[in-house]
């Protein structure tokens, strides 16, 4: 196995539908311009209310990534 050095940044991610797609929301737009992601932490979840409904989730999540050589 060889030596990886990761950084880790912080993300939100929303969406009506799901914390799933949420998560899902915020990794495909990182992925636009961060290389090399390798996993993710879900650190915190909330959910907007309206007239006593759910009506959006939004995650934050901690994503890494290995760093280029």
């Amino acid at each position: 196995m060889s030596d990886h050095i990761y950084k880790k940044i912080e993300l939100v991610g929303s969406s009506p539908d799901s914390i799933e797609k949420a998560v899902e929301n915020a990794l495909v737009r990182a992925a636009t311009t961060i290389r090399n992601m390798r996993w993710f932490e879900v650190v915190e979840t909330r959910g907007h209310i309206e007239e006593g409904k759910l009506s959006h989730w939004q995650v934050t999540i901690q994503v890494g990534f290995t760093l280029d050589e």
